[in-house]
Order: structure tokens, then sequence, then C-alpha cells
């Protein structure tokens, strides 16, 4: 075979490669470090407590569908210890409506936050999603395939979610003007191994993972992500296009 053959199969050699190896892990600039949390932690929605102070945050800022007049500031960080998983959102928002209420309600329709992860490092794409309003109304199921095969946490479950919230259960009519708010909620790992095999939690280990933040049935509805979704039109539920999480400490 000519050198020119050999060097064309090796360029689309490598370029099969590369396409493989990104299908299940997303764009490779989403990655973000989760550190070991040191001691324990009280779950009250307090962004600027010690524990969450010195913690890198991620940016929830890729916009789905046609570009909203209004784009809320959201920021997310995670951390974990051998039992459970540590989850914090900011937002600076405005047009914020929350009635949904109790465990699997129709959270996505008022301002809410969500982060989507594959805990299985051989299956990256089957993963739990976790959707909550601001008034910490939940949701969470495990995802065997997006959208057409899923199965909803049981009510026990749900209520070792311990969820923290600094607006008030429900808002309507919207507030309009600007508000910030906090969401913190620690999910026992113990839970996750109900549903799916775990790749636990230690450092070096890696998951796949979005974070989003949306609202439908507001004034100005939008949709969100950490790791851009490469789609025409809103939909989360992309595991194709999650970025990584990687235990770091």
């Amino acid at each position: 075979m000519n050198p020119k053959a050999v060097g064309m199969l090796l360029v689309l050699a490598a370029a099969v490669f590369v396409c493989c190896r990104m299908k299940p892990g997303g764009p490779p600039e989403f990655r973000y470090g989760i550190r070991r949390l040191k001691g324990s932690m009280r779950i009250d929605a307090d962004w600027d407590k010690p524990q969450w102070r010195r913690v890198p945050s991620v940016a929830i800022e890729h916009a789905m569908g046609n570009k909203p007049g209004f784009l809320p500031k959201t920021r997310a960080k995670v951390l974990y210890d051998d039992a459970n998983l540590y989850v914090i959102f900011r937002v600076e928002d405005r047009y914020v409506r929350a009635v949904a209420s109790g465990f699997h309600g129709r959270v996505w329709e008022d301002a809410c936050v969500e982060f989507f992860f594959a805990p299985d490092a051989a299956e990256p794409l089957k993963y739990f999603n976790v959707e909550m309003n601001c008034g910490g109304a939940a949701l969470m199921s495990f995802n065997r395939a997006p959208e057409t095969d899923h199965t909803s946490l049981a009510g026990d479950d749900m209520r070792q979610i311990e969820i923290a919230h600094s607006l008030p259960g429900r808002i309507d009519p919207e507030i309009a003007e600007p508000v910030t708010w906090t969401l913190e909620y620690r999910i026992p790992l113990s839970i996750l191994e109900k549903y799916a095999p775990l790749t636990k939690p230690e450092k070096g280990v890696v998951w796949r993972a979005n974070f989003q933040k949306c609202a439908e049935t507001n004034s100005h509805p939008h949709w969100l992500t950490w790791a851009k979704i490469d789609y025409p039109e809103p939909r989360f539920h992309l595991p194709q296009f999650f970025g990584t999480i990687e235990f770091v400490e």
C-alpha cells in the first residue's frame, strides 16, 4: 500500500477512535473535579458557609432553543463523602414561580435546577435525574433509556434526601423582580444502590453528568445547561452530551 493511502487510513482510524470515545463522554472541555467533604455539614442552603467556600463551581449558561430574553446566572457545586453526595445551587433569577409540591410533580415547569449523573462507569448512558424547584419540591428517577424506560424513586427513598431552600415552598404569582435563591441537598449513596450499579465515589473515579436550569411556565421560559447539548430544541435527556465529573480527593 502506498504511503499516501496508509496516511489516509491512519487519519480515518484516528477520527473513528475520537468519535467513539466522545460519544458517551460529551465535549471534553466540560470537566468538573469533586472534592471530598471533611467532617460533617448542615444542609441549610447557605452557599457561603465554610464547607462550600473554597469549592469550585460550574456555570450553567448554555441556552437551548431560542435564546431567552432573560438568562438567570446559575452556578452549582458538589461534594462527596463515603456515604453521600452533596449538591448546592445558587441562582440570580427573575420571573420566579413555584407551584409543584411533594414528590414527582411537574417541577421542571417551575423555577427549577437539575443534576443528571451516570454513577456506573461502565454504563455512561444510564443515569439518574434529580430535579427540584426553588421551593424544594423534588423528583428523581433512574433512566435505563432516555424518556422511555425509567423508574421513579419510592417515597420512602425520596424522604431520605435532605433538602433545604431559601425561598418559600409556593410562589404564585411569579416574582418578577430580581431575586437570588439557593437550594441544597444531600443524597445517601445507599439510595442509589437500590436502583442501579454504582461505581462508588473515591479519588480517581469518573462519572458522566450534566447540570441544568429551566423554567417552562413562567413569563420568560428558558432551558440552560452546563455541558452544551447539540440539539435543535430544549431536551435535557441526552446522556451522550454529558460532561465529566471526577472525584479528585
